[in-house]
């Protein structure tokens, strides 16, 4: 199974909404007290929660890599 090395917000092509949609899903990743972020303290280990977060983001801002791949290896 794949562990997910990093997350991040990938607003090149479509900027993040606010819409608060990630950080339901998963609140140990995102974070928005102004502005989206992931926060610093990710628990990455919940890959499950954090699919659910890319899936569910209508503006396909999340970015996440694969064992430290170093590309983006969205699962959409």
């Amino acid at each position: 199974m794949s562990t997910i090395t990093k997350v991040w917000l990938d607003e090149t092509e479509n900027e993040c909404s606010m819409c608060g949609a990630c950080e339901l899903a998963c609140r140990e990743v995102f974070d928005m007290p102004e502005k989206m972020a992931v926060r610093k303290d990710a628990d990455y280990s919940m890959i499950k929660e954090i699919i659910e977060a890319v899936e569910g983001c209508p503006m396909a801002a999340i970015a996440i890599e694969y064992d430290g791949s170093g590309r983006r290896d969205n699962p959409l």
